[in-house]
Parts: structure tokens; C-alpha cells; sequence
């Protein structure tokens, strides 16, 4: 069924008719694209079998409450981090556990497969899972960080860590005994300004399709890119199981899992 807003045509495509579209129309155009922004969210790791709810890491919902009589997001907030580190790193460890044991899947491969068939190809990502990285997406934004990047919040020394087993919880710098956490952004805190600096450059030099891919886009950073390409009559697509607070308004609605609607999408770009 394709509704009209204005001079766009919104196609709000059902799963089992996603080939078909994607091979008859939204792949047609994306043939013309040079610059592609592609936004992830946690449903492109659903099927490596990471939730998708809310949170940082997606782990817990909402309001839930932890053993230590708060929520978990007090838990992994910035403050409990500075003042209860040991509290907040409980639960870093449980969500890099679950990170850890996840691999990427088809949907991650096919998004750098795509790398190639454009000029510029971005990943922004809400992530902080690792699985882009490691499926080898080499234009990559982390925009809340890495859960394995950890650095020294005293001296800044920084270092990759793939295990946290093992660990001294919390870890001290052995350089100068300050504390360690990720580097990912956790409840209460500001997002990285150089990542958001990137964002926005890429953005406003102009881009000619915007994919958004198993993300609520609650967030204005991740919803304002796609709304302001929709606004220009830009090519916007996209793939979620569920509506979200831009399908309203992107040109393509593909009602599909990221792992099937992506290979697919490459598939018919081949």
C-alpha cells in the first residue's frame, strides 16, 4: 500500500513482499546514490542473539530494578560509576559477557558488502556490541561508544580489552591508579562530542539515501538525519519489524527483520 505525503510516495512494504519492492523500487533508486548514511540500533543484533529493548546494551528494561535497591539506570549511570564503581561495573560485566559471546550476522555482512557499491558509506551506530567492527565495516561511527575500548579516567590511557574475565572489578590504571571504565556513554552522560561533530558533517555536506535499520529512533541525534532527508525528498528506508517514531515519514517501509531484508537489499543491488 503506498500513501502520499506531500510529493512523496511513502511504500509501506509487508514482509512477505520485501524482495519484490525491494527489487522493483527502492533498489532503482538506490542505483543512483552515491553518498549513503545506514543508522543502526539494537534490532540489527537481535539475530545474534542480543535483545532489543532499551538500555545501554539492551539487557534490561526500563525502570528494572537490581539487587542494590536501584534502577538499572542509576546502576550504569555516570554518577554510580564516579561514586559506587564497583555497583556500576557489576553490570558493565554482565553486559560485555553477553557482547562477547554474540557474533555478527547476515545483516552486519551485508552492510559492508554494501560499502562497496556506493562512493561513501557511512554506519552510524547505537551500539556499543562491537559487531560492526568486527564484521569489518570500515566507515563506522560509534556514536555510544564500544564496551571493549576501555580508558583511564585520570590519565586517559586508553586500551582495547576483548575479555573481561578475569578482571579486577573495578579496574585501576596501572599507570596511575585511576579508575577504568568503557568508553561508551552511560545513563546521564553527554554523548562523545566527535562523534556527534561527524554526524553532523556528514549530514550537512548532504547525503542522497539515509537507511535506518532496527532502531526506535527515539533519540533526535538518530531521528533528525532521516526526518531532514525525508524533508528534501531524499531516498529514506526503513527496515524494522515495528513502527517507530520516523515511519511516518520515510519513503520505504520495510516491515522485516535486518537480517533478511538486508541481504536482500544487497542482493537486488548486485
Amino acid at each position: 500500500m503506498a500513501a502520499f505525503v506531500g510529493t512523496t510516495v511513502l511504500m509501506h512494504i509487508p514482509t512477505e513482499g520485501v524482495s519484490t519492492a525491494l527489487q522493483e523500487t527502492a533498489t532503482k533508486e538506490l542505483r543512483h546514490a552515491k553518498r549513503v548514511l545506514a543508522i543502526t540500533g539494537a534490532g540489527i543484533s537481535a539475530d545474534s542473539g542480543l535483545p532489543t529493548y532499551r538500555g545501554i546494551g539492551g539487557l534490561y528494561s526500563d525502570g528494572q530494578e537490581v539487587e542494590e535497591g536501584m534502577t538499572i539506570e542509576e546502576a550504569l549511570s555516570g554518577y554510580t560509576m564516579r561514586t559506587e564503581p564497583d555497583i556500576c561495573w557489576k553490570y558493565i560485566c554482565q553486559i560485555e559477557s553477553a557482547c562477547r559471546a554474540a557474533k555478527h550476522n547476515s545483516a552486519h555482512e551485508a552492510l559492508v558488502a554494501l560499502e562497496s557499491k556506493f562512493e561513501h558509506f557511512t554506519v552510524v551506530t547505537q551500539n556499543i556490541d562491537g559487531l560492526h567492527r568486527s564484521a569489518g565495516t570500515k566507515d563506522l561511527i560509534e556514536i555510544h561508544g564500544n564496551i571493549h575500548q576501555l580508558f583511564c579516567t585520570i590519565c586517559d590511557r586508553e586500551k582495547h580489552v576483548a575479555d573481561f574475565d578475569g578482571m579486577e572489578i573495578p579496574p585501576a590504571c596501572s599507570r596511575c591508579g585511576g579508575l577504568i571504565r568503557p568508553r561508551i556513554v552511560l545513563f546521564g552522560e553527554m554523548l562523545p562530542m566527535h562523534a556527534l561533530t561527524r554526524l553532523s558533517e556528514i549530514v550537512d555536506k548532504g547525503v542522497d539515501a539515509v537507511i535506518t535499520i532496527g532502531t526506535t529512533s527515539v533519540f533526535p541525534y538518530i531521528a533528525g538525519p532521516v526526518l531532514r532527508a525525508a524533508e528534501n525528498n531524499i531516498i529514506t528506508i526503513e527496515i524494522n519489524p515495528s513502527d517507530t517514531k520516523v515511519s511516518h515519514a520515510v519513503r520505504y517501509r520495510l516491515r522485516e527483520r535486518a537480517s533478511i531484508a538486508l541481504p536482500a537489499l544487497l542482493k537486488h543491488l548486485s
